[in-house]
């Protein structure tokens, strides 16, 4: 029997939430898998914990107020090892966005990659756009930074950063890795997590086809958006879903070096003082 953790973290996403939950319900698994779902929440006011409990009424699930991404997934983690030390023995931890919709193969695919890795790498899956299903949107990430394109043979494909939508940890790794870090409030988390796996000799290998969709956030975000007020920029680019400076540069720090944090902490107060010259610049 292979049992899987799945941990989710989620916050007034009801609809896109109860989706995430019917497909992993709906997943084709191999013989002898046993899935159990872990979920935290950030204090929702739109009836999504009492949903999930009416719907789905063996999730375990727990309420932590303003949490978001990063620590919230600690959470997750944190109740899925009280399973594990009381008897409840996971063979892998599957992170998930609530927003990610996987495919009916996903688990099955994410566990015959890591098998073929012996259980000792880290498994990713790519996501595509939700109208389209052709733009890649979120998975591993190669040298030049983009989501790494599938394979045409279907073989996997490996990478050097992740985004957190759909990773697959053996519990082999998790020995050796722990948990995510407890500095980062919502993103860059999972970043800094495939980086120090990388460090101490864990491959990041990405199934070599798409798992699931998630859209992008198309819009200019809104801390360097010029049509909202410096002042309300400032607030916005400090909140834990924006840009925070302080946890850019401790991630670029670790992974980069000194210089390249230093340059990074520059540009993002410049774009947030001058949005528009940065978006000139880019163009």
């Amino acid at each position: 029997m292979k049992c899987i953790a799945i941990l989710l973290t989620v916050f007034n996403r009801k609809e896109k939430t109860i989706k995430c939950l019917h497909n992993i319900k709906a997943q084709s698994l191999p013989t002898d898998t046993k899935l159990d779902i872990y979920i935290v929440d950030g204090g929702s006011t739109d009836g999504t914990v009492e949903t999930i409990k009416a719907q789905f009424p063996y999730v375990n699930i727990k309420t932590v107020d303003g949490v978001f991404w990063n620590r919230g997934m600690i959470e997750a983690w944190k109740m899925a090892e009280e399973k594990h030390r009381s008897g409840q023995k996971y063979d892998y931890y599957l992170w998930l966005n609530d927003d990610t919709f996987i495919y009916e193969d996903c688990i099955a695919s994410l566990l015959r990659i890591s098998q073929s890795k012996e259980d000792k790498a880290i498994i990713l899956g790519s996501t595509l756009d939700t109208q389209t299903r052709s733009k890649l949107t979120y998975g591993g990430r190669d040298e030049t930074g983009n989501v790494a394109r599938p394979s045409s043979d279907d073989s996997p494909v490996r990478v050097v950063m992740m985004n957190g939508n759909i990773v697959l940890v053996p519990h082999n790794v998790y020995e050796k890795l722990g948990t995510l870090s407890s500095y980062y409030t919502h993103a860059r988390g999972d970043f800094d997590y495939g980086l120090r796996a990388r460090k101490i000799g864990i491959e990041l290998w990405q199934v070599g086809h798409p798992l699931g969709e998630c859209d992008l956030h198309e819009h200019i975000d809104a801390w360097c958006d010029p049509e909202i007020p410096l002042k309300r920029r400032w607030k916005l680019m400090h909140r834990p879903n924006g840009m925070p400076p302080m946890e850019i540069f401790h991630l670029e720090n670790q992974h980069y070096g000194l210089r390249t944090a230093i340059f990074h902490f520059i540009t993002i107060h410049l774009r947030c003082l001058f949005p528009n010259i940065w978006i000139k610049y880019k163009k």
